[in-house]
């Protein structure tokens, strides 16, 4: 695996630009659960890597989490291909709705903390 988990710098003015315009679910996401190691391990917001910006990324679990909002309604038929390429980059894709995040947040941390905790348990 790349040391640079497959960072594709020609796409780091695109992902700046999403940075600046997040959904209200991701900045939630973001500022509630995932910004300064509040799930015990570090989260990127907004990486470019292969072909794609993922919304947020851990390195170290290798896991790429997706917020899926109205920007996704018109690519649902792209999310299977975008899932299968990362993961053959190596990366697990976790996906949560701008509902789930804006109404169900406890949830969400419940399911992000049990796969966490099974990722680490596994040995990775």
């Amino acid at each position: 695996m790349a040391g640079n988990h497959r960072y594709n710098k020609n796409l780091k003015p695109f992902a700046k630009s999403l940075r600046a315009d997040s959904t209200k679910a991701e900045i939630r996401l973001w500022s509630e659960l995932l910004s300064k190691g509040r799930m015990g391990i570090s989260f990127l917001r907004q990486r470019p890597i292969g072909n794609y910006i993922a919304d947020f990324m851990c390195k170290e679990l290798m896991l790429i989490i997706e917020v899926d909002g109205y920007s996704h309604n018109f690519k649902t038929d792209e999310d299977p291909q975008r899932d299968r390429d990362l993961s053959a980059l190596g990366f697990t894709v976790l996906r949560f709705t701008d509902d789930e995040v804006m109404n169900d947040l406890p949830n969400v941390q419940r399911t992000l903390e049990t796969w966490i905790e099974d990722k680490k348990g596994s040995g990775r």
